[in-house]
């Protein structure tokens, strides 16, 4: 049985398709994640192979019912009453405890002696909604057949992030970032590297806003910054963290002018961010802070460009 799988990527697409030799699938608003279950016991982590045993203790509970050796993929989300799931959502979760938390599973890499990694991603799915028990928080990602431009329109009209599409007979490739599988957004949202904060300003707390950078041929570049989406009990959070990460120095070759006073930090922080385009200098127009990712490697961090 292997061990520390990082999980196959999806590539940014520009625009859905119809095509009968790949299958579409809900794009999940949370945590991607990795469970092994060896002998009853749980190991769950995240694509950079951080734990998250301690933080989804829920998750872990229910996974122990299974007593087959399995390694299985998925995401971890918060959902809504009407199903819906959204990184604000689990990041509440995070701070409060509060949610309807559910590990949606789309893929099985490992079971009962054998590594299906190699296996067409159809067989995968059989096995997978086969060998899944019905447990209330731990669900089967349901997928439909071709018709990718009509399902894409259905989650843009109910607020989804987007849609994933995979290839039928594809192989799982771990780690890997290919075209066999392609994600398609309904809105923008991007990874960036926090590098700094400014100084509030009037009745604000902590800090006035984030500075944010993606990493380009190995460097730090500038994208923006932003000080929207955050509520008194977030910006305590955010500033906590902060505070133990500050430095002298900035981590970008040529600092970018902010509109007050900064603080530069150690660019170990990511967050997610919603916006809605990219200017022409290359910064993000209209910022919003949607919440931290512990589960992203800094240095991974890139802009993404559909292809």
């Amino acid at each position: 049985m292997p061990h520390h799988i990082k999980p196959m990527l999806a590539t940014l697409a520009k625009e859905p398709f119809d095509d009968k030799n790949w299958v579409f699938e809900i794009k999940w608003d949370g945590f991607r994640a990795i469970a092994e279950i060896k002998n009853g016991t749980p190991e769950i982590y995240s694509r950079n192979l951080l734990s998250f045993n301690d933080r989804f203790k829920p998750i872990v509970k229910s996974l122990s019912r299974i007593k087959k050796n399995v390694i299985l993929d998925g995401e971890i989300v918060v959902i809504d009453k009407s199903g819906k799931s959204f990184f604000q959502l689990i990041q509440n979760y995070q701070n409060t405890g509060q949610g309807n938390l559910v590990y949606y599973v789309f893929d099985i890499l490992y079971y009962d002696r054998s590594d299906l990694k190699n296996l067409p991603l159809m067989e995968r799915k059989k096995i997978l909604s086969e060998v899944l028990p019905e447990i209330k928080n731990i669900r089967y990602s349901e997928h439909i057949d071709q018709y990718g431009k009509k399902f894409y329109n259905l989650a843009k009209k109910m607020g989804l992030e987007g849609i994933l599409a995979k290839r039928r007979d594809g192989i799982y490739l771990p780690g890997r970032r290919t075209s066999e599988w392609l994600k398609i957004k309904t809105h923008l949202q991007q990874e960036a590297v926090i590098a700094g904060f400014t100084e509030p300003r009037g009745s604000r707390a902590k800090f006035g806003a984030l500075v944010l950078g993606v990493y380009e041929r190995g460097r730090l570049k500038y994208i923006g910054h932003t000080g929207g989406g955050f509520n008194d009990q977030s910006l305590r959070h955010v500033y906590d963290k902060l505070k133990r990460l500050v430095t002298k120095t900035s981590a970008f070759e040529n600092p970018p002018k902010t509109n007050a006073p900064v603080t530069w930090v150690r660019p170990k922080l990511v967050a997610e961010i919603n916006f809605s385009e990219w200017t022409a200098d290359g910064h993000m127009r209209q910022p919003i802070f949607l919440g931290l990712r512990p589960d992203k490697d800094p240095k991974e961090v890139k802009k993404e460009i559909p292809k």
